[in-house]
């Protein structure tokens, strides 16, 4: 029997199981730091202007991950519940918002005992597995294979945290190529990394190895790979496949500070693109997609497409010089906002558009509402399974959800971001007539019913799960300061 008929077989069998009510695979993939608008299918929803920021016709191609969210749902309004690393990760794999999992901030080590989506998942006899960066055990750097599993019982590529360019396996076990522990350094010259020992192709290669072993299934696998997060570096071919892109500064980098929130103005305000960096991240956004490509043909290869949920997401974005700013941990669009594409070609319908507003606390109930598994007592975030399995083609919503960090917090739906910081006066962005956020309309009178829906759910939702700034009596509020 030759390799079509074998494929064509397993596809028909995998249907059939898919048909009879086989628990569905899990395939997770995480970046990190990741521009929503570095994917083609987000680009196609949005305006020229909106899509192309850094100028017309500077894009990086994603083939793989549009596969995924024409295949499949794509989410417009996705958020980070706190977008640095370890509050959103902390948030994502429990269902909490991150000051009930001990992990507000970045290296703080998540609660012990923790029940997240892979705790459940494991009691339900799944095979699962965890690849790559995790950032949830605390200041360990990069600390492999942490004691503390949190459900996921092969863990050996876990990586706590480090954006380590290079790694390979020494007798068995993950190692960065070149580290020197008590600098916290490697040294490993990327323009000279392989397929091999890249650290996003290793990562994906133990995946592969990973899912080839629990292919019987039912399996549970995330993959968490640390870029594109800077430093932004990328092997051959990638590292010169974009340098013929020149970016132009994004509009909202013309804007003074004098008319920028207060919450948005520090030291680290740029006035100009380095352009061999953004190069760079474009090439790693692209061996992500390639790589995404890998994991995609195994599963159709080995007749798991149909029934593998497969979810690509970040853990919070990268606001690559729109309003003066690089990285994250502002309530902006694109430092807030996270791209999510979920596809399960067995029960969710293709080509599906929700524009409901989540945060990562909803991640893990509406994954095992998905997966017809039980819930987790005490979850902070929203079931809405229903809205993926749904027949619509399109999901509107008004919901409003909340995310915060540091100074401020914000309420946001499908159309409206409220922010109350402790700096200032609240802003409100109207982000289907402002999509640069640059124009405050908390204060004009034509929204003032929109400032109250939006003060009085969030207050609301601050008090359900104890949001530390609400209590400590420290924010502004458009009803408190008129």
């Amino acid at each position: 029997m030759n390799r079509r008929i074998i494929g064509m077989v397993s596809i028909a069998t995998a249907i059939a199981s898919a048909a009879c009510g086989a628990k569905p695979n899990l395939l997770i993939i995480q970046t990190d730091e990741h521009n929503f608008r570095t994917l083609g299918c987000y680009r196609a929803l949005m305006s020229e202007e909106q899509a192309f920021v850094w100028g017309k016709g500077v894009k990086v191609d994603t083939p793989n991950l549009d596969r995924l969210a024409r295949e499949g749902a794509i989410c417009t309004s996705f958020y980070a519940a706190s977008p640095v690393c370890t509050p959103s990760r902390a948030s994502f794999v429990t269902g909490l918002y991150p000051v009930a999992t001990g992990a507000p901030r970045n290296d703080m080590p998540m609660r012990d005992g923790m029940a997240t989506f892979a705790t459940v998942l494991q009691d339900a006899g799944y095979a699962t597995a965890y690849v790559g960066k995790w950032h949830l055990d605390g200041e360990a750097k990069p600390g492999f294979g942490p004691p503390r599993k949190f459900g996921f019982a092969d863990n050996r590529y876990m990586m706590n945290r480090g954006h380590w360019k290079g790694l390979e396996r020494v007798d068995g076990k993950p190692a960065v190529i070149g580290l020197v522990p008590e600098k916290e350094i490697q040294k490993f010259n990327v323009s000279k990394a392989t397929p091999e020992d890249f650290t996003t192709d290793f990562l994906a290669s133990r995946t592969v190895e990973i899912l080839e072993r629990d292919k019987g299934g039912p399996f549970c696998v995330m993959l968490s790979i640390p870029d594109p997060h800077g430093p932004n570096g990328v092997r051959p071919p990638y590292d010169t496949m974009f340098d013929d892109l020149h970016f132009s500064e994004p509009r909202t980098m013309e804007v003074s500070m004098e008319t920028m929130p207060k919450w948005a103005v520090n030291k680290e305000l740029v006035d100009r693109l380095d352009q061999a960096d953004m190069q760079d991240y474009f090439g790693m956004v692209k061996c992500i997609d390639d790589n995404v490509g890998r994991l995609l043909e195994f599963l159709d290869d080995n007749g798991l497409a149909e029934n593998t949920i497969v979810v690509f997401t970040s853990d919070h974005g990268d606001l690559m010089g729109e309003h003066r700013r690089h990285n994250k941990g502002m309530p902006y669009e694109a430092s807030a906002k996270i791209p999510f594409v979920v596809r399960w070609p067995a029960r969710i319908p293709a080509g599906k558009v929700v524009n409901t507003a989540y945060t990562t606390a909803d991640f893990t109930p509406t994954l095992l509402g998905l997966m017809g598994a039980p819930q987790i007592p005490g979850v902070h975030g929203l079931n809405d399974s229903k809205a993926f399995l749904s027949t619509d083609k399109v999901v509107e919503s008004d919901r409003i959800t909340y995310m915060t960090i540091g100074g401020w917090v914000a309420a946001v739906n499908d159309r409206y971001k409220y922010v109350l910081s402790s700096k200032e006066q609240p802003w409100l962005f109207d982000l289907e007539r402002d999509p640069d956020e640059l124009t405050n309309c908390a204060t004009n009178p034509e929204y003032a019913s929109v400032v109250d829906a939006m003060e009085t759910e969030l207050v609301r939702q601050m008090k359900q799960f104890k949001e530390p700034l609400l209590e400590a009596g420290i924010i502004y509020s458009q009803k408190r300061n008129p």
